[in-house]
């Protein structure tokens, strides 16, 4: 029986696919929830089988695991699915956590995301989606936004890292989202009064971390090679 070759997410290389099965995962590169789950998995070392999906061409397969069709969708080797971003980071850390993301500040680092994942990402949309959204003023939203950098701005004034003199889990939960923010105008974020969140955003982006979960695949499609991330 002939074997289909693997492509390692680190290097590209083709190789032998191994017996094992890996867990599997649906990603979209520039969503900042793929992206903050991709960073999860990386860091635990958790090696996953990866699918990058195009958001308005949805595989059939990843919508029946999870009908509500956004990514990430991780199908663990027990079957389980897990389809919110922050469960995957989790999951994936409860397994291994050699960065010690999962610090004794846990309970207000998930306080801090979720601030981050409801009022600061409705402002988000509003601001960088405002023709999907009736009478959205993105100006408006862009000022009521700003009240949740401050809070990043003033819990960034003693050290580098929200939680510290190293990323934790806040930080790696919360920064592509304040990317996707700041990318909406790049000059005015520059100029913004906030120069912590500037420079701390800036040190997470250059990271290899970052860079290694940026890498750029094709879109998936049933039948393919299997295509690792690792």
């Amino acid at each position: 029986m002939k074997k289909s070759p693997i492509t390692s997410a680190k290097n590209s290389v083709n190789i032998i696919q191994a017996l094992t099965q890996y867990p599997i995962l649906y990603s979209f590169r520039r969503c900042p929830y793929a992206m903050r789950a991709r960073m999860g998995l990386f860091s635990s070392g958790i090696v996953c089988e990866l699918r990058e999906v195009v958001l308005r061409n949805k595989p059939q397969s990843m919508l029946d695991l999870s009908p509500k069709g956004t990514v990430p969708v991780l199908q663990t080797l027990e079957g389980r699915v897990i389809d919110q971003s922050l469960d995957i980071m989790v999951w994936a850390l409860e397994q291994n956590d050699p960065q010690d993301w999962l610090s004794d500040n846990l309970e207000n680092m998930l306080s801090l995301i979720n601030q981050n994942d409801q009022d600061f990402k409705t402002h988000l949309d509003r601001y960088k989606y405002a023709s999907r959204f009736e009478d959205a003023d993105p100006l408006h939203s862009r000022a009521q936004g700003e009240a949740f950098l401050q809070v990043l701005e003033d819990q960034l004034s003693d050290t580098p890292y929200l939680y510290g003199e190293v990323p934790y889990l806040a930080d790696i939960a919360i920064f592509p989202f304040i990317r996707q923010f700041a990318n909406v105008d790049n000059d005015w974020f520059a100029s913004a009064p906030y120069v912590a969140v500037q420079k701390w955003l800036s040190e997470c982006l250059a990271s290899d971390l970052f860079k290694a979960i940026m890498v750029k695949y094709p879109q998936w499609h049933d039948g393919d090679d299997v295509v690792l991330f690792e």
